[in-house]
This record gives structure tokens, C-alpha cells and sequence, in this order.
């Protein structure tokens, strides 16, 4: 599959050399600065995080200025299609979306399924926790809407995402981080699956580190620090 360079000062040349990247300028370029205009964030400092929630199928697109302390919510795409159940991807083949703490590691220009980012599943938590040598790979936020355990988001709304994206790479982010939660971790939603899958304590144990995330950001508009545990489990804080 096909990927570019992360350098800084070559890394949005290099991809408007692709035809589809190219028409997603062209198309969506107006539409990501007036929204940036609008929130006040500035294109040459934009960082950006992603959060995705499979109960509810949404994808969420957090921005900040490099120097600003808080992110804000500039938008939100369904994600069209879902495939497995709530709770981990733990092998090859198991159609599941997965969920944890990622971060985006490949810009796929020439995707099948149009313009791609990649997510760097599996992530230290997988490798410990998942089947050993069978765990899959080749985890997508992507066009068109079919999935076997990637997040489709359509054609239309990728160009724009993948915009996003680039532009943040290009401005010096190194990292765009990407927390894939089972549904919204409200104290009510987080009570209902937790009772609803007690005995199941690979999904709870996840989902308990999850939820201190998304009540830390919920809280901060920042992100917790992340560490991964030799158990598979997280240091969130």
C-alpha cells in the first residue's frame, strides 16, 4: 500500500502531486479555512485530534493553535458503515474496529478506497494483548463506505479530513492522535456496558482506561498523557 514521506518541509508538495489529493484541494481548501477562520485557529499552527466512537458511528475533528491550551470541536462526520462488535480487534479477521489510544502513521494518497489515513493498530497494547502473529493490520480512517474493520467516512468527507490532516502534518505535528472509544463515556453509558459485559474483562479493563481519558478531555478540552503497561494496560493522566 502505498505511503509518503512525514517530512515537514516537503510533505503537502509531495502529496498535491496526487490526482485525488490535488481535487481534494481544490474542492475542500475554501471550506477548512473559512471553519478554521471561524474558530480562530491559524493553518500554520493547526494541531488536530481525532475521536471516534463506533456505538454512535461518529467521528469527531478536534483543532488547536500550536500555542492554545484547549482544543475545540470544528466537526463531526459519520462514519457510514461499522462492521464486529463493541470492544477490542484482537486478531486478523475478526471484522472488529478496534479501540484504544492510536495515532495516524500512514497518508495513503492512492487508496482503494480513495484517500486513506492510516492508524497505527496494533498499537503495545494489542501486540501484548491480542493473538500473537495473527493480529492483522492495514487500519484505515478512509472513503467510500464498506468496511471490514476500518472507519469509512465517504468519498466527499475524506478529502476534507485528509486536508485536515495534511495541513497539520505539514505545520510540524509529528503525531496526530486518534482515541477510538466503544460509545460516548458518559457515566450512564460507561455503567450500562460495563454491567452489560461484567464478565468480559478484556473489554472492561479497556474501557476503564478509555473512560479516565474521556473524562480527563471531557474535563480539559487536552489530552491525557498515555503510557502503555506490560499488562496491556494504560497509565492515563
Amino acid at each position: 500500500m502505498l505511503t509518503t514521506s512525514f517530512s515537514p518541509a516537503t510533505f503537502k508538495e509531495d502529496q498535491k502531486k496526487h490526482p485525488r489529493v490535488k481535487q481534494a484541494y481544490a474542492d475542500k481548501e475554501a471550506d477548512v479555512k473559512a471553519l478554521l477562520l471561524k474558530n480562530d485557529l491559524d493553518i500554520t499552527k493547526l494541531r488536530v485530534y481525532i475521536r471516534a466512537f463506533k456505538a454512535e458511528q461518529k467521528l469527531e475533528l478536534w483543532a488547536k493553535n500550536n500555542d492554545d491550551a484547549a482544543f475545540k470541536l470544528i466537526r463531526e462526520y459519520d462514519i457510514c458503515q461499522t462492521s464486529g462488535t463493541l470492544g477490542p480487534k484482537r486478531m486478523e479477521g475478526d471484522l472488529q474496529m478496534p479501540e484504544g489510544f492510536y495515532y495516524i502513521n500512514h497518508f495513503n494518497p492512492q487508496s482503494n478506497f480513495y484517500l486513506s489515513l492510516g492508524i497505527n493498530y496494533p498499537n503495545a497494547s494489542d501486540k501484548i494483548l491480542g493473538v500473537k502473529g495473527k493480529l492483522g493490520s492495514a487500519i484505515y480512517i478512509h472513503g467510500s463506505c464498506v468496511t471490514i474493520g476500518c472507519f469509512p467516512i465517504t468519498d466527499d468527507k475524506i478529502k476534507e479530513l485528509y486536508l485536515f490532516c495534511v495541513e497539520a502534518k505539514t505545520n510540524g505535528q509529528s503525531e496526530i492522535p486518534v482515541t477510538i472509544y466503544p460509545a460516548k463515556l458518559t457515566d450512564e453509558q460507561y455503567a450500562t456496558l460495563t454491567n452489560k459485559y461484567k464478565t468480559d474483562t478484556d473489554k472492561t479493563n479497556l474501557w476503564a482506561d478509555l473512560k479516565h481519558a474521556y473524562d480527563y478531555f471531557e474535563k480539559n478540552r487536552q489530552l491525557p498523557k498515555v503510557s502503555f503497561l506490560k499488562t496491556g494496560r494504560h497509565r492515563v493522566g
